[in-house]
């Protein structure tokens, strides 16, 4: 049997994405949480070069974090690796799965679609793919969702999903690689199964971006994060550069504050885009010090891990090196819609485009959530624009059924 060792923090959700696909795939593990063991950290970091997680070994072989795991998963791969003749992924099934709704992401907007589209006793199928609950994952407290008297996150999370498949949603932690909406029922695929549903919600969120600058690439993982909640202790006592000016710039900056000795937001402009109680809360905190009208031009490190940053003001031009331990980006998001370019609609930014009623171009296709949204995003407006497509989805599938509808809700 082989020997899988994952390395993980608290709050990491990209740990509990690679402990989810191992164990689909029915490979046991030994998980490793290095969360407040700094000799523990120095080691990881010396094995692989890198300071995030999750970092993954099989059989003392370094495998890499949970795309390079998924990556081998999808190819076969790790097969060989385990040194197992069995197979290692869910074979794909040789009859096409005919559902009445599929949603496609597993966040707070899709939830909300399986939850109407469940009680409506249409038995959804919502597919997560590796990412429960979407940006949350990435987020460590939940202050604003109307009613929801908790704090934490995930705890939100579990709680959406719990509610979706009490009425009847059933939930896979499946990937789609490819749909086809040009014939009807729709059809979709992904790495173990194909489907074809009367109807589609498009849920699949959106990804933080990049700043696409030289070097901030080469020390991802090595300096370079993106997700403070999965990271931040890996950098105890150390100067870190937060990049943004919103809520989640704030947010994370906050939390780095933790463990980092200095923590220091840069933001291109002379005032921030945030919330005024997390700027009020910014302000407060002694660790935190704002560079204004400045952006980041470089990432420099040693090769082996960050060791300062080129700063430029965008008022005068001056340029400056500012010596850092790490660089955490939040700088907004990118719609999640490499499976629907040249499929439906999408506007100038890559988003959905849909109407008031959730609706895209192709009848009996909606989308809800961050897809669509660049405006808000939010948990609260997922979530209704979610409850909204399901709605929806149960309006077109009666009426292609021929069957009455309850709701007073014209698809015009």
């Amino acid at each position: 049997m082989a020997n899988v060792k994952i390395y993980t923090t608290d709050f990491c959700s990209y740990c509990d994405i690679a402990k989810r696909l191992l164990e689909k795939i029915e490979v046991a593990y030994e998980e490793i949480n290095i969360h407040g063991d700094p000799a523990m950290r120095d080691q990881i970091e010396e094995l692989t070069g890198r300071r995030d997680v999750p970092q993954i070994f099989i059989n003392d072989q370094y495998i890499g974090d949970d795309d390079s795991l998924a990556a081998l998963v999808n190819s076969g791969e790790i097969q060989s690796l385990l040194g197992s003749d069995q197979p290692t992924q869910v074979e794909t099934k040789s009859n096409i799965e005919e559902r009445n709704v599929i949603i496609i992401g597993g966040g707070t907007a899709g939830f909300a679609a399986g939850i109407y589209t469940s009680r409506a006793m249409l038995e959804p199928l919502l597919l997560i793919g590796n990412a429960l609950g979407g940006q949350l994952s990435l987020t460590l407290d939940l202050e604003n969702y109307p009613g929801y008297f908790g704090t934490e996150a995930n705890e939100f999370i579990n709680g959406l999903k719990q509610q979706a498949e009490k009425f009847g949603t059933e939930t896979r932690f499946e990937t789609v690689t490819e749909v086809d909406f040009k014939q009807h029922p729709f059809w979709v695929k992904t790495y173990d199964q194909e489907y074809t549903a009367k109807s589609v919600i498009i849920c699949t969120g959106s990804s933080p971006r990049t700043l696409d600058i030289p070097g901030e690439s080469e020390y991802g993982g090595k300096g370079v994060s993106y997700c403070a909640t999965c990271d931040g202790f890996l950098f105890r006592d150390q100067r870190l550069i937060v990049v943004g000016g919103g809520d989640a710039a704030l947010e994370e900056g906050i939390f780095l504050t933790k463990y980092a000795s200095e923590v220091f937001v840069v933001h291109r402009r002379d005032q921030l885009r945030a919330s005024q109680i997390m700027q009020e809360r910014a302000f407060k905190n002694d660790k935190i010090k704002f560079i204004w009208d400045t952006v980041m031009e470089e990432v420099v490190g040693d090769e082996q891990k960050v060791t300062g940053t080129k700063l430029r003001n965008v008022k005068t031009g001056e340029t400056q090196f500012f010596p850092i331990d790490g660089v955490f980006v939040f700088i907004g998001h990118n719609p999640n819609n490499q499976l629907f370019q040249d499929v439906i609609e999408l506007d100038g930014q890559g988003y959905v485009i849909v109407d008031r009623k959730q609706q895209t171009n192709i009848k009996g296709v909606f989308a809800a959530g961050d897809i669509h949204d660049h405006v808000f995003r939010q948990a609260i407006t997922a979530g209704g624009a979610g409850a909204a497509a399901g709605i929806m989805a149960e309006k077109f599938v009666a009426e292609l059924e021929n069957r009455s509808y309850p709701a007073e809700i014209s698809t015009n």
